[in-house]
């Protein structure tokens, strides 16, 4: 399994968003459908386009690496970025396989997985 850290922006790479998954192409979706809600910072600000990510062979490790890229400046990030991916082209398609994911969203694995994603967010509350 690969652990990665990313980079999202919105579609004016106004806002940038860290985090870390264990799924990258269902985090991308995940915050596809989140965009535009206030159920995150991602969601509120519409980021959902991967700008950035490194892969890691443990979560701590990529924990480790969402710390520190969090603790940098906005222009760190941005040379970050620029440095892996120049044209800061959005890189949902080539890491989901199809962008914007109409026919993951149909799969019946993946609507499964969702709503028991949701379902154990509630329990939560």
């Amino acid at each position: 399994m690969d652990y990665a850290v990313y980079i999202v922006t919105n579609p004016n790479r106004t806002v940038l968003y860290t985090g870390t998954t264990n799924a990258l192409a269902r985090r991308a979706i995940e915050h596809y459908l989140d965009k535009g809600t206030n159920r995150s910072f991602a969601g509120k600000n519409y980021c959902y386009n991967i700008v950035y990510y490194d892969l890691f062979e443990s979560m701590t490790e990529a924990i480790e690496a969402e710390k520190r890229i969090k603790g940098k400046s906005r222009k760190w990030k941005e040379k970050l970025i620029s440095e892996f991916n120049p044209d800061w082209k959005f890189l949902n398609k080539e890491i989901v396989g199809e962008w914007p994911p109409v026919n993951v969203l149909k799969d019946p694995y993946f609507q499964n997985y969702m709503k028991k994603s949701k379902e154990s967010l509630r329990a939560k509350r």
